[in-house]
């Protein structure tokens, strides 16, 4: 994989992916974009998602939608890396088993989601979930 990152002025950079893909981020006060860290944590939410979407609808669950909220703890001092990391869940569905919600979020966590993985080296990460009735 490979990708670079391009200044484009003040506190604002366009990075571009091996995919073809832009990205803007900006790191100023009035930032147009969202900053590294940002992304960093959008980053973990969307792979996880992409996981508990996946085993939810291999296990036959009617989901209609699928958001997970982020909350993190920076340190205090340089370097500001994520301490803490929470991922709550919110799924909506036609009778969809928490039971079903609670094993896809703990096989992302544990097994499939790489990004996850890879910063649970270092960052306390916690799930939480609730399951919305249609």
């Amino acid at each position: 994989m490979q990708a670079s990152v391009k200044w484009v002025e003040g506190d604002t950079f366009i990075g571009l992916s091996n995919s073809g893909h832009n990205v803007v981020f900006d790191t100023g006060s009035d930032s147009a974009a969202p900053s590294p860290m940002e992304m960093v944590l959008m980053s973990v939410g969307c792979c996880s998602s992409v996981d508990v979407v996946s085993i939810l609808q291999k296990s036959k669950q009617d989901v209609s939608n699928v958001e997970v909220k982020l909350s993190a703890e920076r340190a205090q001092t340089a370097p500001k890396v994520f301490t803490k990391i929470n991922l709550h869940f919110v799924v909506t569905g036609k009778d969809v088993s928490e039971k079903h919600l609670a094993r896809a979020i703990s096989l992302s966590a544990e097994k499939y989601c790489s990004v996850a993985l890879m910063l649970d080296k270092t960052v306390e990460i916690t799930h939480s979930h609730e399951v919305v009735s249609l």
